[in-house]
């Protein structure tokens, strides 16, 4: 046998996230649908699942006078989008459709 070597681990570089990012990713709000057939519940679905690319379909429901009382999300993607998915039914409840 020879001389032993310094071994090395090679893995990729950490990508670092902010604390914020990996909570919404590790513990997504506001995940799941709401009725389509409803009056005041608005749909919209994004992304390009041919190419590999990830799939967004959020949800908001909106009262009478035009402020958002509820968001829902289903996100099919990377942890990013994931995350940011959840974190943009955070931002957008309680604004009113015209600010969010």
């Amino acid at each position: 046998r020879g001389p032993r070597l310094p071994t090395r681990e090679l893995s990729a570089p950490a990508r670092l996230y902010h604390k914020k990012v990996v909570d919404h990713y590790e513990n997504p709000r506001n995940v799941g649908s709401l009725d389509k057939t409803s009056k005041n519940v608005g749909t919209g679905l994004v992304g390009a699942p041919a190419c590999g690319g990830d799939v967004m379909k959020l949800q908001i429901q909106v009262d009478e006078k035009g402020k958002i009382v509820d968001a829902r999300f289903k996100t099919f993607g990377c942890g990013s989008a994931i995350a940011s998915s959840s974190l943009a039914t955070e931002w957008v409840k309680g604004k009113m459709a015209e600010e969010a």
